[in-house]
């Protein structure tokens, strides 16, 4: 990069929009950048380069907490890489947690579609399906387990 660029700038070569820039910097991820005498933002490359690694880790599902960590470690390399492999682990945790709430909603999706005779919606063991007792309901976007098709 040449120099220090306006928030538009740095927004469109991070792909990070410019209030979630804003945001990041009001909670502590990015160091407030020096301003201009008409008081605009300048980043420079170091702003971006944290950006870049803010938007991985977000992309990748760290929590703002845990990418307020990762950096602080980043931002110490002598420290024990203990404390960002911890954190890793536990969001590959949460990840295979979703991936199988996912799955068991995918087989019920499935066993729905395969019980449903494509007749008339009186017939229909979609809506049979959805329309009945379920004792023990999942949580929101969680598959429930109780459902059966004879």
């Amino acid at each position: 990069m040449t120099g220090p660029v306006p928030i538009g700038e740095a927004a469109r070569v991070s792909g990070v929009k410019v209030p979630t820039i804003r945001y990041y910097e009001e909670v502590g991820l990015l160091p407030e950048p020096p301003r201009t005498e008409g008081n605009r933002r300048l980043y420079g490359d170091k702003h971006l380069k944290r950006l870049a690694f803010i938007r991985h880790a977000r992309e990748l599902g760290f929590e703002v907490d845990a990418i307020r960590t990762l950096l602080d470690l980043q931002d110490d390399p002598g420290q024990s890489c203990s404390p960002a492999d911890s954190i890793a682990r536990v969001r590959l945790r949460d990840v295979e947690a979703r991936i199988a709430r996912l799955t068991a909603l995918k087989a019920e999706l499935e066993r729905m579609i395969a019980g449903c005779c494509a007749g008339t919606v009186a017939d229909c063991r979609v809506i049979e399906a959805l329309a009945g007792d379920h004792p023990h309901p999942a949580g929101p976007g969680q598959a429930s387990s109780a459902l059966s098709f004879k």
